[in-house]
């Protein structure tokens, strides 16, 4: 008879072939639950663990993987991305390991799922993954992974760190109903995202509590040309908005910029407020909920190598927002 495997033992605890690693080589960083159910699963398959395979698993490569499913157009391009690395840099120059950073929008030819998978890397970080990236539950298989936001499809043993976008998304339209804005749009991020549907849900949530009716809702991909595009579709309705909430400081730049191009002033004719409250927010006077994008990294990166050291780590961890009110959408 042949000997049971360890994703057959993962599929009878109903859990992930990490969850399973972690137990076989007595890591505490596994819930009481998840502990029973593998145990449970391993006495029933009278599975062993090959010997080789614990041998190689033991040998530390001293690099974390953060993981970016996004093209380098995007990664350079967006201050969020750029200071995340920064704080996760920042935590890893202490410690043993180096950071191997992966950007690719999928991974053709499995390229970057075996680098992970044969040992290039002890634990991973991702971040800005979208519902599409069915790769990553590879990795997740394979080593330790913290995420940086929650995923759309996660699992119930994910570690997550995220801010709370619902929150953000809120507070930015209430802001703008306090002004007295009645028509108010929202250009929100990519779908596909946890965190393009979170802010706009904080966005319908404040609508609906203020019994008004939303004056558009347009994807503006996180980038600043999605923001403009987004602005100039707005401006072709019967009853253009008199308030637009971005879902991230880069679209409401672009924002802004085809706003001033079609001759209209922000914020008497139009105010806006965008979401991070990176450096290029203060630059132009813009209102942004502030989210603690350094922290953020700090956090993904001391989570990872609690992970990686058997230490007990929290399944979610969740950071709070602020608004930050300038010109773009002055205080009442």
């Amino acid at each position: 008879m042949s000997r049971a495997t360890i994703e057959e033992v993962a599929a009878l605890a109903g859990v992930s072939r990490s969850t399973v690693s972690r137990v076989v080589n007595g890591s505490t960083a596994v819930s009481a639950e998840a502990l029973a159910a593998v145990q449970k699963a391993i006495a029933e398959l009278d599975y062993s663990p090959n010997r080789a395979a614990r041998s190689l698993a033991s040998r530390q490569a001293h690099a974390i993987g953060l993981i970016i499913p996004e093209d380098t157009t995007r990664f350079f391009g967006d201050p969020f991305l750029a200071t995340v690395v920064a704080g996760v840099n920042a935590r890893l120059v202490g410690s043993d390991h180096v950071l191997t950073l992966l950007i690719a929008s999928d991974d053709p030819g499995d390229k970057m799922t075996r680098f992970v998978r044969n040992g290039g890397v002890d634990g991973a970080i991702i971040v800005s993954h979208h519902t599409s990236d069915t790769f990553i539950d590879h990795i997740v298989d394979a080593v330790p992974v913290i995420f940086g936001g929650r995923r759309t499809r996660g699992r119930v043993d994910d570690h997550v760190v995220d801010v709370d976008n619902v929150q953000g998304g809120r507070v930015a339209t209430e802001h703008l109903i306090a002004l007295g804005r009645r028509r108010i749009a929202t250009i929100t991020g990519p779908l596909t995202m946890a965190v393009g549907v979170d802010r706009r849900e904080g966005y319908r949530d404040a609508l609906r509590a203020a019994g008004l009716e939303s004056a558009g809702e347009i994807d503006g991909d996180f980038s600043e040309q999605g923001g403009a595009d987004a602005v100039r579709a707005l401006l072709t309705r019967r009853e253009p908005p008199d308030a637009i909430f971005a879902a991230s400081d880069l679209m409401a730049r672009g924002a802004l910029g085809a706003l001033h191009a079609a001759g209209l002033r922000v914020p008497d004719d139009v105010a806006i407020v965008g979401f991070d409250d990176s450096p290029l927010a203060a630059a132009s006077g813009l209102t942004s909920v502030r989210q603690p994008m350094f922290r953020q990294g700090e956090l993904l990166a001391d989570l990872l190598l609690d992970l990686l050291g058997g230490r007990p780590v929290a399944g979610t961890t969740i950071l709070p927002t602020e608004l930050v009110v300038r010109r773009s959408a002055p205080g009442v």
